[in-house]
């Protein structure tokens, strides 16, 4: 793993620092005169860190659109590592905590992952984890099953690239599984629960793959 400099810390905590400034005077000024009863601090609070994850993400989309990270092979000392490693705060400090969570409902999380950038269809919920959600494509009505795993990225000692990982339409993605970078899932194809499948593996429409690592079990008719 590379690591992260003192100029990519500085602009997060810029980052963060305005958003953090412009959720506390959202409530300042448009909620600290509502009457909220013996709950009020408590509800100011969840106002502000609603508020904050709000301008966080309009920051983390204003360093994409300056600094926008492309697919690929990341070199080192490169625009692209800088601004990756800066992305990667963003996603260390404040989404992961709430994708791992699992206590924002299924629905909102839809909304949370396009907002990080994820291509997702009509009708298609993730209740797994989407890490790097730029490079995640899913067509419609697919489901992507609790504690799956997406990861387009590939980390290994110094090598560090983002390879997409695009799914069909009427997927499912079972409970536990995991997709790693460069995988393709075709239309009406399942991955069991559970199963790995590895960099790369193209799973054609309407195939079953299951194990560790997944292999094809059988094509539906």
């Amino acid at each position: 793993m590379r690591k992260i400099n003192i100029a990519q810390i500085l602009l997060f905590i810029f980052f963060f620092t305005l958003s953090l400034g412009l959720s506390i005077l959202t409530v300042w000024f448009c909620f600290s005169g509502l009457p909220l009863g013996d709950f009020r601090g408590i509800a100011l609070l969840l106002i502000g860190l609603f508020f904050l994850y709000v301008y966080a993400l309009l920051c983390y989309r204003l360093l994409l659109a300056i600094l926008p990270i492309a697919a690929g092979e990341i070199k080192p000392d490169s625009k692209q590592e800088f601004s990756y490693h800066v992305y990667l705060l963003f996603f260390l400090i404040l989404f992961y905590p709430v994708m791992r969570s699992g206590f924002m409902p299924v629905p909102l999380m839809r909304l949370f992952y396009l907002a990080l950038g994820a291509k997702l269809g009509g009708n298609t919920y993730s209740s797994g984890i989407i890490q790097d959600p730029l490079f995640v494509t899913v067509g419609d009505n697919t489901l992507i099953g609790m504690d799956a795993l997406i990861t387009p990225h590939v980390i290994e000692n110094n090598k560090l690239e983002h390879r997409p990982v695009k799914i069909g339409s009427n997927v499912t993605i079972g409970a536990h599984s995991v997709l790693l970078a460069g995988v393709s899932v075709g239309d009406g194809a399942i991955v069991a629960t559970g199963a790995v499948v590895k960099k790369g593996t193209q799973i054609a429409v309407g195939e079953v793959w299951g194990g560790v690592p997944a292999k094809l079990l059988k094509k539906q008719v």
